[in-house]
């Protein structure tokens, strides 16, 4: 596979990471276990419109990995948020993840996904990286 195809598919598979993530477990609530991830951590009442707001922010967050702005900037904070999101849910809630303490390294797989494929596989230097 090309690089530039190779890059692209990969972008594909991350959008569609934070696309169903976003629409299909929490929007539609079809992994009700996030909802109760929510509701733990922040001890609300809210925790269904939270739920619903992050959904609606990871979808935002596809879109921009698929529109391809500021690149660099976008696939920083898809780690930093990967990163801050595990770290709370493993010491707060290790008991709702799907895979329990072991969550921490699929969350450090996809970080290191992102970042090779934005810093290392996209050859693409021009301005709108960053």
């Amino acid at each position: 596979m090309k690089p530039k195809i190779a890059y692209k598919t990969i972008n594909l598979i991350i959008a569609l990471v934070w696309f169903i993530n976003g629409l299909y477990c929490k929007i539609l609530n079809q992994v009700p276990r996030h909802q109760e991830i929510v509701a733990r951590i922040l001890n609300t009442d809210y925790s269904r419109t939270i739920t619903i707001m992050i959904g609606l922010l990871e979808i935002c967050l596809a879109i921009w990995i698929i529109i391809g702005y500021k690149q660099k900037l976008n696939a920083l904070l898809q780690m930093s948020i990967v990163l801050a999101m595990n770290i709370i849910e493993f010491i707060l809630v290790p008991d709702l993840l799907l895979w329990g303490e072991l969550n921490i390294i699929f969350a450090i797989s996809f970080i290191i996904l992102v970042y090779l494929n934005n810093f290392r596989f996209n050859k693409n230097n021009n301005l709108r990286q960053c």
